[in-house]
């Protein structure tokens, strides 16, 4: 697998830490704090684990923590660890699975916020553009809670070699594009989402491309009170996300009253 100057990541404090631990992802160095060490007790199954890595955590002073790392107050503890991004080949192929094509989404919590949603919502993966923020960011790792540890995710994805990806071959996928709008769309309530889907998500300053647009054969809004004109990305996505999610779980059992 390729490797770039992006494959490393900076994971801040113990929850990332523990995340990359849980998932099985090696870390290349770790820095802590005494603070750490002496700390919760509810951090004592992650100090257990940092001291049986092959390397121990290398201790240093709280205030060199907080000058590293891109958090506000990085909790303590700080790890570097390698996470090689693919590209399209890099997602799997599920049917029925939804994917999110994200276009231009520049800040890298909202990237994080989409990609933490999409795995609660059961996503089958992101496919990210060139344009879009890596997934290696801080702040898209923090945002992401982890998500971005374990969800597959392609960057550097043109819509062409998505579709290629995903429809080739005798288990080739039937593959419907979705293009979220702003405003003209058919209602998300209303809206037909069965099958293959890829749902496209463009910045909230840009909107989707018009090449994208095109090849989407359907373009959903969802349906806002005014005076509201438009919603994040990350909130937005995440609608869209679990309505289908919630129509694949199929209708909820009727109530029973009473004894």
């Amino acid at each position: 697998m390729r490797r770039s100057k992006d494959d490393r990541a900076l994971l801040e404090g113990p929850h990332l830490v523990a995340e990359a631990l849980a998932a099985g992802i090696a870390l290349e160095e770790v820095l802590v704090a005494p603070e750490f060490l002496a700390g919760r007790s509810e951090d004592d199954a992650l100090r257990r684990g940092l001291a049986a890595l092959p390397e121990p955590p290398l201790e240093v002073a709280a205030g060199l923590l907080d000058e590293l790392g891109d958090a506000d107050s990085p909790r303590g503890l700080l790890a570097v660890a390698r996470l090689p991004r693919p590209g399209v080949e890099g997602l799997p192929r599920r049917p029925d699975g939804v994917y999110l094509f994200l276009e231009r989404i520049q800040d890298p919590g909202n990237l994080g916020a989409i990609a933490r949603a999409a795995e609660a919502a059961g996503a089958a993966g992101l496919a990210l553009s060139p344009e879009t923020a890596h997934p290696n960011h801080p702040r898209a790792l923090r945002g992401s809670a982890g998500s971005l540890l374990r969800l597959p995710v392609a960057v550097g994805v043109d819509p062409d070699s998505l579709d290629r990806h995903l429809t080739a071959g005798r288990d080739g996928l039937e593959v419907h594009w979705t293009a979220l709008l702003p405003r003209g769309g058919t209602s998300l309530w209303r809206a037909a989402l069965e099958g293959t889907l890829v749902l496209a998500v463009g910045s909230e300053g840009q909107g989707l491309s018009a090449g994208i647009l095109r090849r989407a054969g359907l373009g959903i809004t969802i349906p806002l009170a005014p005076p509201v004109e438009s919603l994040n990305a990350a909130v937005a996505a995440a609608l869209v996300l679990f309505e289908i999610r919630r129509r694949a779980d199929g209708p909820a059992p009727p109530r029973r009253l009473g004894g």
